[in-house]
């Protein structure tokens, strides 16, 4: 039995530290453990993000594999490479922005930075994204335009210390049962827990009130309890007249209280009350069901409103998003995405010189422009404005909106996949690279309060798999082999190029490092040297790297410290302008999704079987059953949108309000019937809300199994 070796849990971004090492047989890669050392979790683990480590369900992809004759067959590396390499050479012929590359919060910090060093510094293009713009580009929004920087305020530590739990548009009971049992230990003696999500979720079935607001209406909610806040005297006048700015302005913006209440089917009682839960040392968590919405920054921004005007920033309280993907911070903060490392601007001259020189490229070739975001790099590989698509550890034929569209698109590019698992995008690849999957790669991870953790191999991959970082760098030596100084890409000297880089900046980590790492296992940042990490953030301590983390709001008078220009937070005046595909005649009822506690993502690694397992059900309301009755047949129905239609069986589900149908979010056929409409300000899909019919199935409908050529996931390696 050999010893066990430190790692990181890569199912959520909750970042719980593992002990594990090598499988003894069987499918299984490694077998872990919770690790009580890991200042994180302190050996505390979930079922799943186990089941998903030791015994991934999905088919992998254990050798290179290019098109021929209509077919994927399996090649040596040397032909797939030198494909690839020729095919994306021949597109930048036509123009740096004529290839696309999309990233994944499934890639370590070092293959992210590789990939955005490769596409940014290397390709020279703007067409480069990452799926965490699915998920959490509103939020990030949020932060930077109120503090102006990313990443929540809060840490971990920070829970047990609220009296008030406020849970918005996420169901972390299933989708971070680790953090969601410190959440329900905080509220056992006198703590309250508030969630607000127009089903009765997992989460909500504990709540001490649940609020229950139309779907896409959020918007409008938070700035009735704003509203509300404010007519009870809730407000914090301290803490807003010494640290924020446009408090009045944002006062003037908002709805009469009634109004905007009825607007999103909330009796006025009911906001009061929740209104009332902000008197109290409050956090406010929120998730997928704020952030993908068209209004998603706006409502984001009014969370952070609500914890302003109540003074609720500081030790215990404050606004909190949840992270889906294990490294979607990590990708944000050093993949090149919509910043340059360190969350260095990505328009300012000075910041842009500084990365071309340390890159050695030319400053010409580093876009002017961030891109267009996932969704609209989509609309240009449509368009015919892009040959060649390279995916790494995501699965948008899946995973993005309008899912008939997305295919349609990349089916007509090069596709190059670059992935652990078949999925719906492999399936539709000129090319598959085989990558590493957990357990097999070393690196590190950012989680949702900014601690960096070690990913670390307790096995070598399959003979003709590679890992991450080792494929970004073959391909980046055939096409700008000055690029990187080996093909072979070091992660740990990955790791200290990217730290560097970093220093000074707002998401500092310079004073991080592998050995660091290897005594400490997770360090928060900022972290400007060896000795010092972070706390809550922007408290200013008097010099010190973090927050000092024993302040109270109260005490902390004249010490905070906010990335804008001012120094002072900023509110915000946005209003609600309805959805973006409201019901009507034809389409009287409205589509959600959610996730299930038996898969994550899009269920790469949760298949059980290459076609796809069993159908999907669709939770409705008996009543809407009622209603609809003549769209059922033997417990099966037809769920059409204005883009497509899929057969489903029926799940009846009181919690579930009447009106709504609720899908799971895991399933590749759910996405066919989404629409493509995004937030303005942060580029995020409305994947929350669409408007839909009932029809009665017939032979030779779709069942919601998944794709007809095949039914995986997304999230490739995760």
């Amino acid at each position: 039995m050999t010893d066990r070796k430190p790692t990181t849990c890569m199912r959520c971004a909750v970042g719980c530290g593992y002990r594990q090492r090598a499988a003894d047989g069987g499918r299984g890669v490694v077998d872990v453990r919770g690790d009580e050392d890991h200042p994180t979790n302190d050996g505390e683990t979930c079922s799943r993000g186990v089941r998903e480590t030791v015994d991934p369900r999905g088919e992998r992809v254990t050798e290179p594999l290019i098109r021929r004759g209509g077919t994927l067959q399996p090649a040596d590396w040397d032909t797939v490479l030198g494909t690839v390499s020729v095919r994306i050479i021949e597109a930048l012929r036509k123009g740096n922005d004529n290839v696309a590359v999309l990233g994944s919060g499934q890639q370590t910090n070092e293959a992210a930075y590789a990939l955005g060093k490769l596409a940014r510094g290397g390709f020279g293009t703007r067409h480069y994204d990452a799926n965490t713009t699915l998920c959490m580009a509103s939020a990030v929004r949020a932060y930077v335009q109120a503090f102006g920087s990313d990443a929540p305020p809060p840490t971990y530590e920070d829970i047990p210390d609220a009296q008030t739990h406020v849970i918005w548009g996420a169901n972390p009971k299933i989708a971070h049962p680790v953090l969601y049992r410190w959440i329900a230990d905080s509220t056992i003696d006198d703590g309250d827990l508030i969630v607000v999500d127009p089903v009765e979720s997992e989460t909500a079935a504990d709540a001490d009130l649940h609020v229950r607001p139309e779907p896409g209406t959020d918007l409008s909610l938070a700035r009735a309890v704003l509203a509300r806040a404010v007519d009870d005297g809730l407000v914090d006048s301290e803490f807003v007249g010494r640290h924020t700015e446009g408090f009045e302005a944002m006062v003037g913006s908002l709805p009469d209280v009634d109004v905007a209440a009825e607007t999103a089917g909330v009796s006025a009682d009911r906001v009061a009350e929740l209104a009332a839960a902000f008197d109290d040392r409050t956090i406010v968590y929120w998730g997928m069901g704020v952030n993908q919405s068209v209004q998603g920054t706006g409502t984001a921004r009014s969370l952070i409103d609500l914890c302003l005007a109540t003074g609720n920033l500081g030790p215990g309280s404050g606004p909190f998003s949840l992270t889906g993907q294990a490294n979607s911070m990590g990708n944000r903060v050093c993949a090149s995405k919509s910043s340059w490392p360190g969350y260095r601007p990505f328009d300012d001259a000075a910041h842009r010189k500084a990365i071309a020189n340390e890159w050695g490229v030319p400053l010409s070739r580093l876009p002017d422009s961030s891109g267009p975001g996932f969704i609209r790099i989509i609309d240009e590989i449509a368009r015919d404005n892009i040959d060649v698509c390279w995916t790494v550890a995501t699965n948008p034929a899946a995973g993005m909106p309008d899912a008939g569209h997305v295919r349609d698109a990349l089916d007509d590019a090069f596709l190059i996949v670059q992935d652990a698992f078949h999925s719906d995008t492999a399936e539709l690849a000129d090319v598959v690279l085989p990558a590493a999957t957990w357990g097999e790669s070393e690196g590190t991870v950012m989680n949702m309060e900014r601690r960096v953790s070690r990913v670390t191999a307790a096995r070598d991959p399959p003979e003709n798999v590679r890992q991450d970082v080792d494929i970004i760098g073959a391909v980046a030596d055939r096409v700008v082999p000055e690029l990187f100084e080996s093909t072979r890409l070091d992660p740990e000297a990955l790791f200290d190029e990217v730290s560097a880089l970093t220093g000074g900046t707002t998401a500092d980590f310079s004073g991080i490092s592998y050995e660091r790492l290897s005594e400490s296992l997770a360090v928060r940042w900022p972290a400007p040297d060896a000795e010092n990490e972070g706390g809550y953030r922007y408290y200013d301590r008097g010099g010190g790297a973090g927050s000092d983390g024993d302040e109270t709001a109260e005490g902390a008078a004249g010490s905070w410290s906010f990335h804008t220009d001012s120094g002072r937070a900023r509110f915000s005046n946005a209003s609600h302008e309805g959805v973006p595909e409201p019901i009507d005649g034809e389409y009287p009822l409205t589509l959600t999704t959610g996730r299930r506690p038996d898969a994550y993502n899009t269920g790469v690694r949760t298949r059980t079987d290459a076609g796809g397992g069993r159908a999907m059900a669709a939770r409705v309301h008996p009543e809407t059953i009622a209603d609809n009755l003549a769209a059922f047949d033997r417990g099966k129905t037809v769920i059409e949108s204005r883009r497509s239609s899929v057969a489903v069986e029926v799940a009846p589900d009181a919690d579930v309000p009447p009106g709504l149908v609720w899908l799971p979010v895991h399933n590749p056929a759910a996405n066919r019937l989404t629409l493509s409409a995004a937030d303005p300000e942060s580029a995020e899909p409305n994947l929350k809300q669409c408007a839909i019919a009932l029809s009665a199935p017939s032979r030779g409908d779709t069942d919601l199994t998944g794709s007809p050529e095949r039914a995986n996931g997304t999230g490739s390696h995760s």
